[in-house]
């Protein structure tokens, strides 16, 4: 059975058939091979259970949040107000890349939409000023990663909603190893850059008068960020109502930018639904097919076969850690976190694991996933975004932030009171 469902996730993806579809096709091989219920006589209730959700409803909020910003112009203002803040540093307007991703992070909750609309906005300058093509352009695509980690995070709200877990807390638990991974990219980037200037480029000369008079421009993020995670932890709205909430200000924030109009709106919606589409089929696909492994007992299968090799709690860890990584390279990032949720989540419960710390874990593992090739998404995103030069000078920019990720990872492991402190203490 374990090796069924393997081989047939990686057959039928290599195929290029959409992973919705292909976890619906796992699930009904495993029922017709394995399993002694009839899948098809509880398929209805199982994919109207998996979609008659409020919890879900904060998707298309969160994903049209990002969409409005992204087409409001805001980026540029931030980019240009936080250019003057951090530029100071040793490689420049890199510093910008990632501090601007880590805003963005904390507002669109997509990795993919921060990186393209940071690379958008940054890579005119750095043709401009002759800044090293590789690490420019890794530093957007490793910072693009932060959007699935920062709170709000759609895949912290897919991983919440199929493990049963609490999403203000997951939020919570997101939110000190984000900013420490922000700040260790910031780190990579001086460090490298004070080891061979030529890396960055000319480091801006900035008054303080210059500086706090660009701080305006960054109200706008940091009054939606504001907005979405006082209303949750402060118990006014739920996480769904605070997204919705989080939509009325990004409109504000458009009128007030002069970008809001019918055409605009009209793609903000059409992206939204085309985001939102995916992102559900892929969740009832794993719904569906967490339906199957129980019923054939895959999941009670797997969990014996770890533990008959006797490697205890931390071996068998690692053992998954590898499994992600070695999957990262193939699997789109939410495919492959919701293909493996229903099999590795009751394992890491049962070998005394906290799943609140795991879903952290995991979505670091996820965002090496998004920068690391053949199939890492930020890599295209940025590739397609600087329009010349081979997409090899992505990959290899890339290189110091995906250890970095690597760093973040022994540290949640040897200390997981870096995910849980947060969550805990409030």
């Amino acid at each position: 059975m374990i090796f069924f469902t393997t081989g047939g996730l990686l057959g039928l993806l290599a195929l290029s058939i959409p992973v919705g579809i292909v976890l619906i096709l796992l699930a009904i091989g495993l029922d017709e091979f394995f399993s002694p219920f009839p899948l098809m006589r509880g398929l209805g209730q199982v994919v109207w259970s998996s979609s008659n959700s409020g919890t879900l409803i904060a998707i298309p909020f969160f994903v049209l949040l990002g969409e409005l910003l992204v087409r409001s112009g805001v980026a540029a203002k931030t980019y240009q107000a936080l250019n003057a803040w951090v530029s100071w540093l040793p490689g420049g307007l890199i510093h910008a890349n990632i501090a601007t991703s880590t805003l963005f992070s904390a507002t669109s909750g997509s990795s993919v939409a921060t990186a393209a609309t940071v690379a958008t906005v940054a890579t005119p300058q750095a043709n401009k000023l002759g800044y090293d093509p590789r690490l420019f352009s890794g530093a957007i695509a490793a910072g693009g990663t932060l959007g699935i980690l920062i709170p709000p995070s759609i895949n912290l709200i897919v991983y919440g909603f199929l493990t049963e877990t609490s999403i203000p807390r997951l939020f919570l638990a997101g939110l000190v190893p984000g900013v420490m991974l922000a700040l260790m990219f910031m780190l990579a980037t001086a460090l490298l850059c004070m080891y061979n200037p030529s890396l960055g480029g000319p480091r801006p000369k900035v008054s303080w008068g210059e500086r706090f008079k660009a701080l305006p421009d960054l109200l706008p993020i940091l009054g939606l960020f504001a907005t979405i995670v006082v209303t949750i932890y402060a118990g006014i709205a739920t996480p769904t109502e605070a997204a919705a909430l989080g939509v009325v200000f990004s409109i504000v924030i458009a009128a007030l930018n002069r970008s809001l109009n019918r055409d605009m709106v009209v793609s903000a919606l059409r992206g939204t639904i085309r985001t939102t589409a995916m992102i559900m089929l892929v969740v009832i696909g794993a719904y569906v097919l967490n339906f199957a492994l129980t019923a054939a007992g895959v999941s009670r299968a797997l969990q014996m076969f770890l533990t008959d090799l006797g490697l205890g709690p931390y071996g068998t860890l690692m053992i998954i850690i590898a499994v992600y990584v070695v999957l990262g390279f193939f699997i789109e990032t939410l495919s492959l976190m919701v293909a493996t949720i229903p099999i590795v989540v009751p394992i890491i419960l049962s070998m005394g694991f906290d799943k609140i710390w795991f879903g952290i874990l995991m979505i670091v593992l996820v965002e090496m996933a998004l920068i690391t090739p053949p199939v890492g998404l930020n890599l295209y995103v940025v590739q397609a975004a600087r329009g010349k030069g081979p997409m090899i000078e992505v990959v290899v920019g890339a290189i110091p932030y995906v250890i970095m990720m690597a760093l973040m990872v022994g540290m949640l492991i040897l200390l997981p009171e870096l995910a849980l402190w947060l969550p805990d203490s409030l």
